[in-house]
Parts: C-alpha cells; sequence; structure tokens
C-alpha cells in the first residue's frame, strides 16, 4: 500500500506539474503564430522573409513583457518553452544535416569556408570581450556573426546557459544588421566588379540566415543563388562542430569547478554529461540521416517541426527580458556586432577575389 500511495502521489506531481507548464506555453503559442503569420505576410509580399519569425517573436515578446510582467502562474510555462523546447528543436535540426553534403562541396572551397569561420569566431569574441561584454554574451554574438545568425545563436544558448537577456540583446542586433546585409550587398556587384560566382560567395559567406541569402542573391542571377546557397549551407554545417566543442569545452570547465570543491564531487560527474543529450540526439540524427535511414519524406516535417519550436522558445525568451537592461549593453553590443560583419565582409571580399 505505502509503495501504490506513492506512486500515485508521483503522477499527481507530474500531472500537476505539467498543468503548470500549459498557460506560459500557451501563450508563447499565441506570440508564435501571430510571428508566422507576419513573416508569410513577407513572404507574399516580398517573395522572401526579411525579417525572419523567430525575430519577430523575440521582439512581440519583449513589447508584451515591457507592456506586463507576467505572474508565476505563466512563468513556468515560459521558462520551459525557453530552454527545453529549444533543446528538442536543436535536436531535430540534426535530421536536416547529411555529411555527404560537405564532402560534395569541394575540399578547397570547404577549407576557406572552415578558416573563414574560425577566424571571425576568434575576432568576434575578441572584439566583444574588449568593448566590455561578458564572456556567454561575447560567445553568442561571435557564433551568430561567424556562422548562422540567429540560428546559431538559439542553437549555442542552451549549450553555454545563456540567460535570456543575453540571447534577447545578441539576436535583436543581429537581426537588424542582417536585414541591412540583404539590402545593401548587391551593390558591390558594380563597385568591386564581381561575377555571379564571386559574389554568391561573399553572399554565402556573410549573409545570415538562408532565407536572406536567397533575397540577397536572387537580384544577381541563378549562379549567384545556387553558390551562394551552397556556401551558406556548408557555413551552417560548421555549427555541428562548434557546439560539440563549446559543449566539451562548459563541461572541463564544471568539472574543473568540482574538483576545486571535493574530489567527491568531482567523481560523481557522469561521462554522459560531458555533452548535452540534445547534442547526441542531433548527432545520431546526422547519422542517420547521412546513410539514409531517416526517409526523404520525414525530413520536411522534422525541419519544420525544429522551426516552429525556435520561434516558440524565442517569443519565451522575449517575454522573460527587460529592456531595461538591454538599453545597458545596446551600443556595447551594437558596436560589436557592426564591426565584426564588417571584418568578416573584408575578409570574404579577399577570399572571392581567390576564387576567380
Amino acid at each position: 500500500m505505502p509503495e501504490q500511495e506513492q506512486d500515485q502521489g508521483q503522477k499527481q506531481g507530474a500531472l500537476r506539474r505539467i498543468f503548470q507548464l500549459i498557460p506560459g506555453i500557451l501563450l508563447c503559442g499565441v506570440v508564435t503564430v501571430i510571428s508566422l503569420g507576419i513573416q508569410a505576410a513577407e513572404e507574399r509580399v516580398f517573395d522572401h522573409p526579411y525579417i525572419e519569425a523567430l525575430v519577430v517573436a523575440i521582439l512581440l515578446g519583449m513589447a508584451v513583457r515591457t507592456a506586463w510582467e507576467p505572474s508565476e502562474r505563466w512563468r513556468s510555462g515560459i521558462a520551459f518553452s525557453a530552454k527545453q523546447l529549444l533543446e528538442v528543436a536543436v535536436m531535430l535540426l540534426g535530421a536536416s544535416i547529411s555529411f555527404a553534403a560537405i564532402v560534395a562541396s569541394g575540399g578547397l572551397l570547404i577549407g576557406a569556408i572552415a578558416v573563414t569561420v574560425v577566424i571571425m569566431l576568434a575576432v568576434s569574441y575578441g572584439l566583444s570581450r574588449m568593448l566590455g561584454l561578458k564572456t556567454k554574451l561575447a560567445i553568442l554574438i561571435a557564433c551568430g556573426n561567424s556562422i548562422c545568425g540567429n540560428s546559431a545563436i538559439a542553437a549555442v544558448a542552451p549549450v553555454i546557459e545563456a540567460d535570456g537577456d543575453d540571447i534577447a540583446s545578441s539576436i535583436s542586433f543581429t537581426a537588424i544588421l542582417g536585414v541591412l546585409m540583404v539590402l545593401g550587398l548587391p551593390l558591390l556587384i558594380p563597385l568591386l566588379k564581381l561575377t555571379a560566382t564571386q559574389y554568391g560567395i561573399l553572399a554565402g559567406l556573410t549573409v545570415y540566415a538562408v532565407p536572406q541569402v536567397l533575397a540577397a542573391t536572387v537580384p544577381a542571377g541563378i549562379v549567384s543563388t545556387q553558390i551562394g546557397t551552397l556556401v551558406k549551407l556548408v557555413r551552417v554545417l560548421m555549427l555541428g562542430p562548434i557546439v560539440i566543442g563549446l559543449s566539451l569545452l562548459v563541461a572541463r570547465r564544471r568539472k574543473a569547478g568540482a574538483a576545486k570543491e571535493g574530489t567527491s564531487k568531482a567523481a560523481s560527474i557522469s561521462p554522459f554529461k560531458l555533452v548535452p543529450w540534445f547534442i547526441i540526439g542531433f548527432l545520431v540524427l546526422a547519422a542517420l540521416r547521412s546513410f539514409q535511414l531517416v526517409p526523404d519524406i520525414a525530413i520536411a516535417p522534422v525541419t519544420k517541426t525544429a522551426a516552429i519550436l525556435t520561434v516558440v522558445s524565442m517569443a519565451a525568451l522575449g517575454l522573460g527580458v527587460d529592456v531595461r537592461v538591454l538599453s545597458t549593453v545596446g551600443g556595447r553590443v551594437t558596436a560589436a556586432v557592426t564591426l565584426s560583419l564588417m571584418l568578416l565582409l573584408g575578409l570574404s571580399i579577399g577570399l572571392v577575389h581567390f576564387f576567380k
């Protein structure tokens, strides 16, 4: 009888926790639906979304948070959406990655993209720290600028356990510059006398999101669009190794900290905690996709689900952000993102002239 009562109590406790999550998740869902609707309207008017739904979601969430502070009733669901749902989204992205795509791109181009990403990670991080930004915020800006903008920030954030304010500020300022890049990059074609291939490489290396690459290259022709998309996808594939490396670094520092407190606590750290569960899931799904064990018909629904969950998470982050905190770092974040992007542009221009 005592065991049955204990089991019954555990079940009731689990149900109670689930019900506590529902209001916050529903609130994030409403913000998500509105954000996806705005993106759909952009696609109808402009053919491509200049401001993605995840950016709209975080801005709407911040607007709601400014006008109204959620009570305890809403906070648990908002926190769950910001962390656990984001981790699920990162894991599902693995199903859209094929290791064969890396090989098919050619060794020289892959090497050039990898070197560019690594250099810009170091430069962006160094600039951010020089400007006085916190370590985690500097990492988010470096990854967003060097790899794939908002998606990279969203993927790296749970690994380094960044808080909502850091994520929101890095995404907001990166999103603004991303739109400006889409609008201004085509002006460089006549100024630098770029060929279609060169411009495609330049766009793939500098523009943050895949839809934005399309928007920036379509005016230059189909060749630029194809090259730009290919370069961008290879650049996105760099996210996996970077996230794994960061997770190992975080685990190493955590273990070192535990060792200082006492050997017994250090010894209690499980090897399975060295890499977060969602990164393991990401690698498993990527491997299954590479060996064609994930059917092609399943890729689109899984990718769509990951994208929607990411938007829900961004809505949750926005709902947890105090705009007053952003104002204290706004100037420094803007400077860090802008300088990093200018250096990335300069490095990429030098690279495209190599690929004549």
